[in-house]
């Protein structure tokens, strides 16, 4: 059985202070790379960035407890983003929710009926151009935050998008630019240095104290999640991440959307008219 497989394992073989200290070192570093990772894909698919915060704690407990592996890799996939993003734009926080919900059940069907070994049959051409493609519309929907960009109109398909973000290049924010190329300079020069640190964590810390003197000792301004986020929970309204733990909302009541009027409407007409 290879449910809590790698957890009675560590079990058997116990506990030292080199192996405790090695974990914590290890849950500290991924932490600080996966959390504004997840964070910054909810952003991107169109969300708050509370909803990847949660999304990070939550998958990452659950894998580590219930995973067969000694070694998990379990963290924000930005190959979602271009799947989900669509989603979000048409149903809203609560068909994302459905969606994700949907495709664990999916996942899990698919691992009882062992169908992974499928994955060895796919041809390689078409994971490599899968991945280039993926890669390409991530990099883009990041110039928007990147450059600090104001688009008026947010459109589903991606050369509308170019022709949106082109139109937006004047109102190009220098601080944001500044910012944000300085710390991917970081992130490729700690890089090539080859230490024991990740160049995730030295670009963040980097990034931060260079967003902060550029905001505290210049002129310019570097935007901020807490300006450009707010949340409601009931009559709280405040800005950036919430200071409360998370509201447990079924999938299809999170913003209000009636799924019993979508489910009819598809019934009767085509899904884009729905």
């Amino acid at each position: 059985m290879l449910l809590f497989h790698a957890l009675r394992q560590a079990w058997d073989e116990g506990f030292s202070s080199s192996k405790i200290r090695a974990d914590l070192i290890a849950g500290i570093t991924v932490g600080v790379v996966a959390i504004p990772l997840g964070m910054a894909l909810a952003i991107a698919v169109g969300v708050p960035p509370q909803h990847g915060l949660y999304t990070v704690i939550v998958a990452g407990l659950l894998a580590a407890l219930f995973g067969g592996s000694r070694f998990n890799i379990s963290g924000p996939t930005a190959a979602f983003v271009v799947i989900l993003l669509p989603i979000t734009q048409q149903y809203g926080l609560s068909g994302l929710m459905l969606a994700t919900l949907m495709s664990g059940m999916i996942l899990v069907l698919m691992g009882i009926l062992r169908l992974g070994q499928l994955v060895a049959y796919v041809p390689y051409p078409v994971t490599t151009g899968f991945t280039a493609g993926i890669g390409l519309v991530i990099a883009f929907l990041q110039l928007k935050d990147l450059l600090g960009l104001h688009v008026a109109t947010n459109p589903v398909h991606f050369p509308e998008k170019v022709m949106a973000y082109a139109q937006a290049l004047p109102s190009t924010n220098g601080a944001d630019a500044a910012v944000g190329f300085a710390t991917i300079a970081i992130f490729i020069g700690w890089a090539k240095l080859k230490t024991r640190i990740p160049p995730h964590v030295i670009a963040l810390l980097a990034g931060t104290v260079i967003a902060l003197v550029v905001n505290n000792m210049t002129g310019a301004h570097v935007g901020l999640l807490g300006e450009k986020f707010q949340y409601q929970i009931g009559d709280l309204i405040g800005q950036g991440i919430p200071q409360v733990l998370p509201q447990f909302t079924l999938p299809w009541s999170a913003d209000g959307m009636n799924w019993q009027l979508v489910l009819i409407c598809y019934q009767r007409h085509s899904p884009s008219q729905c």
